[in-house]
């Protein structure tokens, strides 16, 4: 992220206007210095406050120069590093017998600096044949093997670099003795058919590496014959075999310790070039291999066949092998030439029959290492007696590296007040006191390498450090800027400042997310420019000296321009009788809203009580000692430095526990400054219940009087022909064909039922519909299905709702498969 600030270097009268600053969550990257101000205090003095060092004087250029790493050395006119570090390192030796050995260790730092070596961690006395030199390299003038194990020299060296502010351990240089041990794979003798291919392999474990060769007849091999192919781990391959290639071969091992000479293999020719056809046969394919990055890495693929076989190459993931650094030995061996993290996987060799789709194929997995390497390194700090320090260390590596703290050069464990988190990487000390002033190195380390970084811890007492600044305060500029001011010191703290940091951050965001200004210790005011509409700050300010940091300032939280935050939305939920949850949605942007503001009231009274303050990262709060079964109204605000954002309400009713439903909860949006909300919506919602029930009654009422109506001109239209049993039959008192039918009332609509009875002995309903027509004939079928016409019987006039309830007890009575009713219409 960059922040454009425009600051001035502290103590000049140059000024720098609209530097771009780098920042990020580590600190802040500084502009170079510039070479003709090397002796000038103008370069680089907020070193110090991001290293934690010791500046260095130069009484020649009467300020500060540069500390730390910075710092340059006499002969270029500036002073000598107070920070401890090495310009180099010990490696890894293979050391001869009988011959000299030098282990390099050259330190920068304050002096006095005293250099010493360990070996397998155990501190090495110095004797006529092991001497410390002056620039700290070790020199074993003859180096031993002894039988016992004590007395050899072989083992892992470090050298430690102590001065008055703790001690430094370098990296751990193993030591071993050159030596080349007789051959553990000896090459075989074959026969070859003319044309084939022959393939010789020797093995031998030198230290170093033997640097293998190959002899016919025990004379050297001819290597420009492109037919040969040496592969480095002890291979010799030969091609398309002929008559003069038969004969005796060995293979020679040679290194700094020894040459030693394998035993010998006959080759016999036998026959000529085969005419038959072969399938392809991969003779050798690639072996699983570990490397290092850099190094070469080199796979074998060999294949026969008649006719002969193309060899190709691919990875097993699909991934193209590239072309840089990638090379084809022989007739199919691939030699990938500084190899990388990405060269990693499965290789797969592929034998293919020219001309077909018929190929062998062998895989291989190529695995390469990188030692550790430090992506970010420890700071230096000073902390005062009593506070805390945290050093972060990073590391990165294939395997992955583990991490280990030292201490002065012992490791260091977690205790009282160590604790080391993040998988070791960051190193937490609390109550700090003098005896944690010391050198902390982080040490990573697998199967690859070692790598080191190291900081220092300076203890400082509360009165060697500035004092808080005072008086800190913070306003609006515009919707992008904001202002702060603070007090001058007094005159006896004045001296000691170098300068000042200001520390911001959206209130709402995490401490990872806080940004850093630097400010001339000439200011007491500063603007910060780059910021987000109508959002929220949060800033403190610490004052720097050469020894460390103040404590922080009171903080303060001012808002930029912009508006008020948009009004919150949110929801209640009754606990019991006496207590409601409040629970609301935060702000989808930190800073957008500095707090809450929630108030509540029991209907009817007027006055709220509250408001109940709640801070950014609150989203709910329960309200308690409420009276039980009464109506409250709640409202929210979000409040900012620009003021309350429109307020939001809502009812709640204690009498029963729940969650308020949004459709019927009494929600509203209203301007809660210009007048409180009434129980207009309360009579409202009454009133319009009791119109609903009235006009239910009325419709019921109406409907039922019609009915009555019509049934007592229609009684007669409906008819239930039944005899005394229950059968076909008439029944007494109705009237006899041939009888005069009474005057009737007819209604516009009517509808004649007749109940039948089922063989089975069940009624069956017939209703017709007939408009205007009350005839004396009636058509149905009866129960056997065949058409009858009767003459109209006497009948027996049912009133309406014994039909009614008749219908519906047979129509809603359960179906059975044994009996059939039915309901149909009359004919």
């Amino acid at each position: 992220m960059q922040v454009t600030v425009t600051t001035t270097y502290f103590g000049h009268a140059e000024q720098v206007s609209q530097e771009m600053y780098h920042w990020d969550t580590k600190g802040l990257w500084w502009p170079a210095c510039d070479t003709e101000k090397a002796n000038s205090s103008i370069c680089a003095e907020f070193r110090i406050l991001l290293r934690g060092s010791e500046p260095c004087k130069d009484e020649k250029a009467g300020g500060l120069v540069m500390s730390g790493a910075d710092c340059m050395s006499p002969l270029e006119g500036g002073c000598l590093a107070s920070e401890l570090s090495f310009l180099l390192e010990p490696s890894d030796v293979i050391a001869v017998r009988d011959r000299p050995l030098m282990l390099d260790c050259r330190v920068q730092g304050e002096e006095p600096i005293t250099v010493t070596w360990r070996k397998n961690g155990a501190p090495l006395p110095t004797s006529p044949q092991v001497q410390v030199l002056e620039n700290g390299t070790l020199v074993i003038r003859s180096f031993q093997k002894r039988k016992e194990g004590s007395d050899a020299d072989m083992g892992e060296y470090d050298c430690a670099a102590q001065n008055r502010y703790g001690m430094l351990v370098s990296r751990k240089a193993k030591v071993v003795l050159a030596s080349l041990p007789k051959f553990h794979t000896h090459p075989l003798s074959m026969s070859v058919d003319e044309g084939g291919v022959a393939r010789f392999q020797c093995e031998i474990n030198g230290v170093p590496e033997a640097n293998i060769t190959w002899e016919r007849e025990r004379v050297a091999l001819n290597t420009t014959d492109n037919r040969y192919t040496l592969l480095p781990m002890g291979i010799l391959q030969v091609t398309g075999v002929r008559q003069v290639d038969a004969g005796v071969f060995r293979c020679v091992a040679t290194n700094s310790a020894n040459t030693r000479f394998s035993h010998e293999a006959m080759l016999k020719i036998t026959g000529g070039a085969p005419r038959t056809y072969k399938e392809p046969v991969i003779l050798s394919g690639p072996q699983n291999l570990t490397i290092i990055v850099h190094q070469t890495a080199i796979l074998e693929c060999i294949a026969t066949g008649n006719p002969k076989p193309i060899v190709s190459w691919s990875r097993l993931d699909g991934r193209s092998i590239g072309v840089e650094g990638i090379q084809v030995l022989g007739t199919g061996n691939l030699m990938i030439s500084d190899v990388s993290l990405q060269h990693s996987g499965v290789y797969v060799c592929a034998a293919n029959r020219p001309g077909t789709r018929m190929r062998r194929t062998a895989l291989g997995r190529l695995v390469v290492q990188a030692p550790p390497e430090i992506l970010q390194w420890p700071q230096s700090v000073s902390r005062p007696a009593g506070g805390s320090a945290v050093f972060t260390c990073v590391a990165q590596g294939v395997p992955e590296p583990h991490l280990i703290w030292l201490k002065n050069g012992k490791v260091l464990m977690p205790g009282h007040n160590v604790k080391l988190t993040n998988n070791n990487s960051t190193l937490a000390l609390t109550r700090i006191s003098s005896e944690d002033e010391a050198i902390y190195q982080c040490i990573a380390e697998n199967s690859a390498g070692t790598n080191q970084a190291s900081a220092r811890l300076a203890v400082a007492q509360d009165q060697e450090l500035p004092g808080a600044p005072q008086g800190l305060a913070g306003s609006a500029l515009s919707t992008t800027a904001l202002q702060i001011t603070w007090s001058q010191p007094p005159a006896s703290g004045t001296d000691s400042i170098i300068g000042y940091v200001l520390h911001i951050r959206k209130i709402g965001d995490p401490d990872s997310l806080e940004l850093q200004e630097a400010i001339s210790k000439g200011s007491f005011q500063h603007d910060v420019a780059n910021l987000e509409a109508a959002t929220t700050y949060s800033l403190y300010l610490k004052a720097y000296s050469p020894l460390g940091a103040s404590q922080q300032s009171h903080t303060v939280v001012t808002t930029t321009l912009g508006g008020v935050p948009a009004s919150p939305t949110f929801f209640t939920k009754v606990v019991n009788s006496s207590a409601v949850q409040v629970l609301w949605e935060l702000p989808s942007k930190a800073g957008r809203a500095e707090g809450f503001r929630l108030s509540y009231r029991r209907v009817p009274l007027a006055d709220f009580q509250g408001p109940i303050q709640l801070p950014c990262h609150i989203n709910a709060h329960t309200i308690s000692t409420l009276d039980p079964g009464a109506v409250y109204e709640l409202k929210l605000v979000a409040y900012n430095g620009n003021g309350e954002s429109d307020c939001f309400k809502r009812l709640v009713s204690l009498a029963e526990e729940g969650v308020s439903d949004p459709a019927t909860g009494g929600d509203s949006l209203c301007q809660c400054r210009e007048g409180e909300a009434s129980l207009g919506s309360i009579v409202i919602g009454i009133h319009i219940g009791t119109a609903c029930i009235i006009f239910c009654v009325l419709f019921l009422m109406f409907g039922y009087r019609r009915s009555l109506f019509c049934s007592k001109g229609t009684q007669d239209s409906w008819s239930v022909p039944r005899d005394n049993t229950g059968l076909h039959g008439l029944k007494d008192g109705a009237t006899r064909p041939g009888e005069e039918l009474p005057p009737q009332v007819v209604c516009p609509a009517q509808y004649q039922v007749v109940i039948e009875q089922h063989l089975s002995g069940l009624p069956v309903f017939c209703a017709s519909h007939q408009p205007g027509r009350s005839g004396p004939e009636s058509a149905h079928h009866d129960t056997t299905g065949e058409s009858q016409t009767t003459a109209a019987e006497p009948e027996r006039s049912l009133a309406v709702p014994e039909i009614r309830e008749s219908l519906s007890n047979f129509l809603l009575k359960p179906k059975d498969s044994a009996r059939k009713d039915r309901l149909r219409p009359c004919c």
